[in-house]
């Protein structure tokens, strides 16, 4: 049994983990039904989502009540019902995840450019770039930073948080309605929501840090949070959604979405709301909600089990509702359960672990699913969610250059490079799949794998792997 460590008592408190076995807080009456209790006695893997109820709660009692968890029984050592953490035999463990953070933190920040921005891509094999610039993969890489220097401060990663919210706050200009914020990127004539969101929720990581900041700075800070988070608000369609980019010449925003700057956009705002004391936000944050979690969970499903827009919203919606879960806002058990279903449809439709690419985004998402079912406790799910969580983590992990389980990488083990622009950086793959960069990247090292690696390693070790006793 591999033990745990906890760097501080009050992430037990606030992750809600010292909950005994068998409790955990309200439950959902969708957390009890067998397969067997809905209406066609269909799995999850059977069910015909276009034929469930059109009342949205409903559909999502009767998706919960179809999905039958693996109980994982050859890796549980003891009594079942107890927290999984202390009965499974867990490959990874907070050494490991700290020196693959130490690792992929300063690989972050070694990527940033003198301007604040970051290079994309690196073939580490051959030392040449992919110079590859989008607005929305800058932003990620700068939220990226954000969240490695919330879960540890050091001067390096915030000279380079700084550096990277001085380029964005030299793009920024009055946006459309009172109060606005939006950026004009270098070169384009829209704005994509999902910059604006990520740009968001970098500072939102920020504020949220113990280290001390001059009153100035915080009250800047403060100030484009406002103003960003206004924006978002402006930009939500009359459906929930939010339009995915908004045009600098026409003044208008176009009058469609996506399902990443949808995940990206309700995470910012749930997380601000939360976490910042927003308040505002909340009825944008239920109106978008709704709407956001029926088009990609129902209705996304009943065109394809294995939705490409459910794999966009996956990772950023999974985190959105497990904070509007705990938040406890209005129909939070529903969303709570929207969490844990789109995280059984991730391991089980998507068939997480068998992936053989880098899917550190669904650990993400799979991570905020297993809050939720922690705070309920949902043995069921939580057992099958921190099976898969713990097995990407190590699989993963296998891949980041010069981390600690990269011995274990036959591969890599042979063909470790001594450049210090590819140390702790993470592969999009296993080994090199020989094919051309523009069809399939593989041993290349991209900054957003590495970016949500991180913050993958990050919540992980602020919510699961903490020590129990």
């Amino acid at each position: 049994m591999l033990l745990l460590r906890l760097p501080a008592t009050a992430l037990l408190i606030g992750f809600g983990l010292l909950l005994p076995a068998g409790c955990g807080g309200d439950k959902s009456a969708s957390d009890t039904p067998s397969a067997s209790q809905t209406a066609a006695g269909d799995t999850f893997e059977t069910l015909d989502f276009a034929a469930l109820p059109s009342e949205f709660p409903e559909a999502i009692r009767q998706i919960r009540a179809s999905q039958n968890w693996n109980p994982r029984s050859k890796e549980i050592k003891g009594d079942a019902s107890a927290d999984p953490r202390t009965t499974m035999e867990l490959k990874m463990n907070r050494a490991v995840l700290e020196q693959s953070f130490d690792l992929g933190s300063a690989f972050l920040a070694n990527w940033q450019k003198p301007a604040g921005n970051f290079r994309y891509m690196y073939d580490w094999m051959d030392g040449t770039w992919v110079e590859d610039d989008h607005q929305v993969r800058q932003a990620g890489s700068l939220w990226g930073l954000g969240t490695c220097y919330r879960y540890q401060q050091t001067d390096k990663t915030r000279e380079a948080l700084d550096k990277g919210l001085k380029f964005w706050f030299e793009q920024t200009v009055p946006g459309p309605g009172e109060g606005t914020l939006t950026m004009k990127y270098p070169g384009e004539d829209a704005i994509h929501s999902g910059s604006v969101a990520l740009v968001a929720l970098a500072i939102v990581e920020y504020l949220k840090t113990p280290a001390p900041m001059e009153p100035a700075y915080k009250a800047e800070l403060e100030t484009k949070l406002d103003g960003y988070l206004r924006f978002l608000l402006w930009m939500q369609l009359d459906n929930g959604h939010i339009s995915d980019q908004f045009n600098h010449r026409s003044g208008k925003r176009r009058p469609r979405s996506s399902p990443y700057y949808d995940g990206e956009s309700l995470l910012a705002l749930t997380k601000a709301a939360r976490q910042l004391d927003h308040a505002e936000l909340i009825p944008a944050i239920e109106k978008g909600a709704r709407a956001m979690a029926e088009t990609y969970t129902v209705k996304a499903w009943s065109k394809d089990r294995d939705s490409k827009d459910t794999k966009g919203f996956y990772q950023w919606s999974s985190m959105a509702f497990s904070e509007y879960y705990q938040a406890g806002w209005k129909d939070k058990d529903l969303f709570g359960d929207v969490a844990i279903a789109l995280g059984y449809w991730m391991i089980h439709t998507h068939d997480t672990l068998t992936r053989r690419r880098n899917h550190a985004y669904a650990i993400e998402g799979l991570i905020a699913a297993w809050t939720v079912a922690n705070l309920r406790g949902d043995r069921a799910a939580e057992t099958d969610l921190l099976y898969v969580l713990d097995r990407s983590l190590y699989k993963l992990s296998q891949w980041q250059i010069g981390g600690p389980l990269a011995d274990e990488n036959k591969w890599l083990s042979k063909n470790a490079p001594t450049d210090e622009m590819a140390t702790g950086g993470v592969m999009n793959s296993e080994k090199p799949s020989g094919q051309p960069v523009a069809k399939d990247v593989s041993h290349q090292l991209r900054i957003d794998v590495t970016q949500h690696q991180m913050h993958a390693v990050t919540t992980a070790l602020e919510g699961v792997y903490v020590d129990l006793k």
